[in-house]
């Protein structure tokens, strides 16, 4: 990202910020934050994700270095989730992301509605 006047994200960057700010990561890290869980947990904790959702997300997190797997040797062998490190570094960039979005949100539903009027009325 530049630090210029110019807003620009470059594309390694872009790539990152589609991966842990898409539809699931999110409820999937606010999980793993709480404590470390099995495929099946998170399913339950995030019941309208699917499992190849689930699935895809898991792995791309896990890619970044933003959660890991742990083999747990049961019988049946099973695999656990836990946030890492780097993972918990997100937590404050997120919560400011979040606080804006609560600050901004009547200004937003307001923007939403003055759009949503515009097009129904075919302007």
């Amino acid at each position: 990202m530049d630090t210029d006047d110019e807003f620009h994200i470059d594309l390694p960057h872009r790539e990152l910020l589609d991966q842990i700010l898409d539809k699931w990561s999110l409820s999937i890290l606010n999980e793993l934050c709480e404590r470390p869980c099995r495929f099946n947990e998170l399913r339950r904790a995030i019941p309208q994700v699917t499992q190849k959702s689930l699935t895809t997300t898991l792995r791309r997190l896990e890619r970044n270095g933003v959660i890991e797997r742990d083999v747990v040797s049961t019988r049946p062998v099973a695999i656990r989730y836990r946030i890492t490190p780097l993972g918990k570094t997100l937590r404050p960039p997120v919560d400011v992301l979040l606080e804006w979005a609560s600050e901004n949100m009547p200004a937003i539903t307001r923007a939403r509605e003055a759009f949503d009027a515009q097009e129904e009325a075919g302007l």
